[in-house]
């Protein structure tokens, strides 16, 4: 198992020809865009969780006081 890991390996980085692959600048913004968009969403739902959570727990405080 490990030779045939090695042997994809060493063929894939060492036995591969050129590309010669052109990025223009509209790729990288793209990228950078996607990335961001990422971390965006990720922090709205991280917030939208913790709102949650937090109505949660004050509703079960309101309750408590009631009792």
């Amino acid at each position: 198992m490990f030779n045939l890991i090695f042997f994809i390996l060493f063929f894939f980085l060492f036995l591969t020809s050129k590309s010669f692959a052109y990025l223009d600048p509209g790729t990288g913004s793209i990228i950078l865009h996607a990335i961001l968009a990422f971390f965006a969403g990720c922090i709205t739902w991280i917030v939208a969780k913790y709102r949650q959570i937090k109505s949660f727990i004050s509703k079960l405080k309101k309750n408590k006081k009631k009792i």
